[in-house]
Parts: structure tokens; C-alpha cells; sequence
């Protein structure tokens, strides 16, 4: 038989980024924790290698794209996430957006011009909707490039802090007193972006992210997450397709027996979080991601405390090392690999202790 016939690259045999990824998401074992996120996760060192503007990334499908494949592409991260902002589902219902294409740095578009109040009747011509058919572009671009190798996500806003960016917080929240009125609005909402979800999905997501940011326990109180945004979440899960992540925000450790039962396939916390008793009450099963500080940890500790923390993490139980909230774009190139060497390095010890 001809020698070079039987030569298989080795790394043929080796899981890619994706797979690994996905296998988590699915709740499955994996050899190596992955290292990835379904929120913004964007480095200056990466938009200035994909040669785009932080404020172009927002408004053009291959800049998106690319600026979505360039943390990958640069540092190994295990994703690849459009889109960069919260204002794309507020948009699409009527809102005006300041891109702030006029500030150098990393300031993301705001509502500059929000809805005297929520509309009644949802838009379903999605691919016309303010930027979706741009971002469902971009997930069509990513799956075509570097969709082989890494997952490619996308994220939403939850029903909650749709509905605060497109009032505003001090409009929303004043009228959170009327609940029957707020639940047939989440509600509403909820069905409208399982339809968003669902058009992402078929351009090529692997795996969606709902961002319940607003409606966080430690924003509104445990007893409103409890009767307010529950409910709508559990509406929007139950017709998203799978893998799906929750995403919620800010000091969580009095509502993880509800965050559990909203019904995403897995759960992401932040630093704020009690990784290990979130653990303990989840039990061993759940899917549970987290939960590194991006701006305390990743942006300003040492490349030893990255290791740290990540070691920390990972004995707390976590099924994979993710951002506690979006990755803040000035990350020093050092950390960043920290952050990418320190699951090796903990898998090359656990492979010793064996």
C-alpha cells in the first residue's frame, strides 16, 4: 500500500472547535472544556486585523461577519456571535438608533429615539424588520467561512429588556404596578422573538442566546423576575428550537430555582454568581456556563489570575468557561491567551492526576 496513502493529518482525528462546543450545549461530556460565549465578543486586536471599524460592525453584514470570525480567528475563541448591540429587536419595532459612528473607541448604538409605547401589532416580514435581514446575512457570511471550524451563535434581547430599550427604563419601569397589562406585553413579545429566534436559526445559528439583561433579580427584585419575567421567558424557550442559553445578568444566587425552569437548554451567570452553589442546586446534570468577570478579570488581571480564575471555575463545576456579560473589546493579547492556555493547562493536570 502507498505510505503516503495512509497519512492522516492527526488533527483529522481531533474534535473541531464546533463539535466541542455543541456537544457541551447538548449536555454531553466533552474531553476538554471549551472556552466561548453566545454574547458580543469582539477585541480591538481582531477588528484591527479583519481591517473594521468598531462603529462599522454594526450596519454592514461582512463587516459583522468578519468582525464576529476575527476573536477566533485571532485567539482560538470557541464562537463566533452576531450581533454587537441591544438595539437590533428595538429597532426592527420602530425605535431610532444613534450608531455613534462619530466617536472613535467602543461606544455601542443606543435608542436615541425609543416608542411612546409598546406596539401592538409585531412586524413579520423579518428580513425587511430594521437590521435582521443584515444580521441574518452575517450568519449566512460566518457559516459559509469559518462556521466550520467554530459554532456560530446568536443573541437576543429577553421580552423584559426588549421592552425597556424600547420605552426607556424610567417609562418601563414605572409600570411595572400593572401586572396583568405587563404579562399580555412580555407575552406578546415573547411569541414575536421566538419568530426572531427562529430566522436566525435557519440562517445558519448553531446555538441562540436569550440576553434577559433588564429583567436580572438584582435590576427589578427576585419576586418581579419571579411573576414578571419568568413567565415570558418560559413562553419564548418553549418555542425556540435547541441549543438554547439563558443569559441573565448581575447577582443571581436568590433565583436560580427559577432561571432553571425557564426552559434553555443551558444557563450562563456572572461573576456576581455563587458558580458553586448554583452548582449544588442545579444538581450535576444542568448545563451551567460562567463566569469570569470580562472587564475586572480579562480586561485588567494578570495572565496568572486568568489562570486562577479559571481553575476556580472550573472546580466550581462549570461546563464551560464563559463571560459573565459581553467581552470588553481592549483585552491585552497576553490575557487573552491566558485565558485560552489556562483549560490546557488545567486538562494537562487533570490528565497527571489520573
Amino acid at each position: 500500500m502507498n505510505e503516503q496513502a495512509i497519512r492522516v493529518p492527526l488533527r483529522l482525528y481531533m474534535p473541531r472547535s464546533r463539535d466541542v462546543t455543541l456537544a457541551v450545549l447538548r449536555g454531553q461530556s466533552v474531553a476538554r472544556v471549551p472556552v466561548f460565549s453566545g454574547l458580543p465578543s469582539l477585541t480591538e486586536i481582531g477588528l484591527n486585523a479583519a481591517g473594521v471599524r468598531y462603529s462599522e460592525a454594526h450596519s454592514d453584514a461582512a463587516r459583522m461577519a468578519a468582525a464576529s470570525a476575527s476573536t477566533f480567528e485571532q485567539f482560538g475563541f470557541q464562537s463566533a456571535v452576531v450581533p454587537f448591540d441591544l438595539c437590533v429587536e428595538a429597532e426592527a419595532l420602530g425605535c431610532g438608533v444613534d450608531f455613534q459612528g462619530d466617536v472613535e473607541g467602543f461606544l455601542a448604538p443606543v435608542v436615541s429615539q425609543p416608542l411612546s409605547d409598546l406596539p401592538t401589532s409585531l412586524p413579520d416580514d423579518l428580513p425587511h424588520s430594521g437590521r435582521m435581514g443584515l444580521v441574518a446575512e452575517s450568519i449566512r457570511l460566518l457559516k459559509a467561512g469559518v462556521g466550520r471550524e467554530v459554532a456560530i451563535g446568536a443573541w437576543l434581547s429577553g421580552p423584559f429588556t426588549l421592552a425597556w430599550q424600547c420605552l426607556g427604563a424610567e417609562a418601563w419601569l414605572g409600570q411595572l404596578h400593572d401586572s396583568p397589562r405587563i404579562l399580555a406585553q412580555l407575552g406578546a413579545l415573547a411569541q414575536w422573538l421566538a419568530r426572531v429566534g427562529e430566522y436566525y436559526f435557519e440562517a445558519g445559528a448553531d446555538f441562540l442566546t436569550v440576553h434577559e439583561m433588564g429583567g436580572s433579580p438584582q435590576v427589578i427584585g427576585p419576586a418581579n423576575f419571579r411573576a414578571l419575567v419568568k413567565p415570558s421567558l418560559a413562553r419564548l424557550f418553549d418555542a425556540l428550537p435547541s441549543p438554547k442559553v439563558l443569559s441573565v445578568c448581575g447577582d443571581t444566587n436568590a433565583s436560580v430555582a427559577d432561571l432553571a425552569v425557564c426552559g434553555a437548554d443551558a444557563l450562563s451567570v456572572d461573576h456576581l454568581n455563587d458558580l458553586s452553589r448554583t452548582r449544588r442546586l442545579l444538581g450535576p446534570d444542568a448545563v451551567l456556563l460562567g463566569n469570569f468577570d470580562p472587564v475586572g478579570v480579562l480586561s485588567h488581571a494578570t495572565p496568572a489570575q486568568i489562570t486562577s480564575t479559571v481553575q476556580s471555575i472550573l472546580s466550581a463545576g462549570a461546563n464551560a468557561i464563559w463571560p459573565g456579560c459581553d467581552l470588553w473589546p481592549e483585552v491585552p493579547s497576553a490575557n487573552f491567551h491566558a485565558l485560552m492556555a489556562a483549560v490546557r493547562v488545567n486538562d494537562s493536570h487533570a490528565a497527571v492526576r489520573e
